[in-house]
């Protein structure tokens, strides 16, 4: 941030988000990294969630990245299938 000269616009702070007091009532964005692999595993939604519903302005706040797209393909590997599902 400061290497960039922004250090009187951004601030950053660190620790866990259900734990932290800003110095500010609302902000206008939030910015996380929520999305665990497949868009499921690892998954800090909730906490994304808590922060949009505790400091994100109404009607005005947003959030980055605000959306995300899970393409899905059907495989079958007829080997692993015959040894774990076929035998029983």
């Amino acid at each position: 941030v400061s290497d960039n000269g922004m250090s009187d616009k951004i601030t950053l702070i660190r620790g866990k988000m259900e734990e932290i007091d800003l110095p500010v009532k609302q902000v206008d964005i939030i910015v996380s990294e929520w999305m665990g692999y497949f868009l499921l595993y690892e998954s800090m939604l909730n906490t994304v969630l808590y922060a949009r519903d505790r400091w994100l302005k109404p009607d005005e706040g947003i959030v980055f990245p605000d959306k995300a797209v899970m393409y899905l393909c059907a495989v079958e590997d007829e080997q692993m299938k015959y040894e774990r599902i076929d035998f029983w």
